[in-house]
């Protein structure tokens, strides 16, 4: 397991977090996101790219900023964490969502673009592994069965291969593909660190965007994924969620397994702004609408909040990262 998941997640150091919307309110005198004399002063255009994980998140904001600030546009993408970073240090875009932290060769690509950025959470997340509604025969796997499945080389064509226990039926694999944080955060989590030679089988189906890896494991008897909680929890109807055996039994993904780091998979979730952005009134503003309001969209995408002074920290952040 990588050592700064839970001691970021619980330290909340210097970034985003949640908390249903109930972080202290701006200074007095200032302007507020949603206030007439705001809307009808802001203007411009905010670029965003990055993680399809984060991607609801940080949709569900720039179309409530909108809402209220219709002369700014927010275009909103999804290329994968690794995507998102290569455009942000490229000063491409003011604003990376994130699956995982940024790795040290990206910051040292943004490092030699001359882009400072600042990090911030904006809620938690647990990866979830997936398979058909109607699959009746596994509700469980340890993290030794999934690196098994999903290590380089892997033979594991079958559920009986997995276990003794299940059926002879084909397995088919869909999931992430290498630009994904989500892909990052599972392989180093299951298989190990990439730095010491750990890799990944790559005879599966890979997409950038979840909802592809959702249809594919829906529409295939026998198959299994792995996606943000989010996607998982959209879909109930059509897939069925497997719990995690880390070697202290079976935890289910849920907000409060996600919340208290009970569930193997449970990760934060970021994003990453250019500081020279924040010298733009219209990106400034939005993301100070999205922090203060992180709790509450982060539950409304399907996520996990963080603590109120998690996100109490992450205004702290924004205001002396503007100053």
């Amino acid at each position: 397991m990588t050592t700064w998941r839970w001691m970021t997640v619980v330290t909340a150091v210097a970034v985003v977090a949640t908390g249903c919307g109930s972080a202290r309110q701006p200074d007095a005198g200032a302007p507020d996101a949603t206030s007439p004399t705001a809307g009808s002063r802001l203007t411009g255009r905010i670029e965003v790219d990055g993680s399809s994980t984060v991607f609801p998140v940080t949709q569900l904001a720039a179309e409530r900023f909108k809402a209220m600030h219709p002369q700014v546009d927010i275009a909103v993408g999804f290329s994968g964490t690794g995507g998102g970073f290569k455009k942000l240090c490229a000063g491409d875009i003011h604003i990376a969502d994130a699956s995982r932290p940024i790795k040290d060769d990206e910051r040292e690509v943004c490092e030699r673009g001359g882009i400072s950025y600042i990090e911030m959470r904006v809620g938690l997340d647990g990866i979830t592994n997936i398979v058909d509604a109607d699959n009746e025969f596994v509700s469980c796997l340890t993290t030794d069965q999934l690196e098994a499945i999903w290590v380089q080389g892997s033979s594991v064509t079958r559920w009986r291969q997995v276990a003794p226990s299940f059926p002879d039926t084909g397995l088919q694999l869909f999931g992430p593909g290498p630009d994904s944080g989500t892909y990052d955060f599972f392989i180093e989590e299951i298989i190990g660190d990439p730095d010491e030679g750990a890799r990944p089988r790559t005879d599966y189906s890979a997409s950038e965007d979840d909802n592809v890896i959702v249809q594919g494991v829906a529409g295939t008897p026998g198959a299994l994924g792995y996606v943000g909680f989010a996607y998982y929890a959209e879909n109930r109807a059509r897939l069925k969620g497997l719990a995690v055996d880390a070697g202290d039994g079976c935890v289910e993904p849920t907000e409060e397994t996600i919340e208290d780091g009970q569930y193997h998979l449970s990760r934060p979730l970021f994003v990453y702004v250019a500081e020279r952005a924040l010298e733009m009134p219209h990106v400034h503003e939005f993301l100070r609408y999205y922090v203060q309001r992180s709790g509450e969209l982060a539950s409304a995408a399907g996520y996990v909040p963080l603590s109120e002074q998690a996100q109490q920290d992450a205004l702290d952040t924004l205001q002396q990262a503007s100053s």
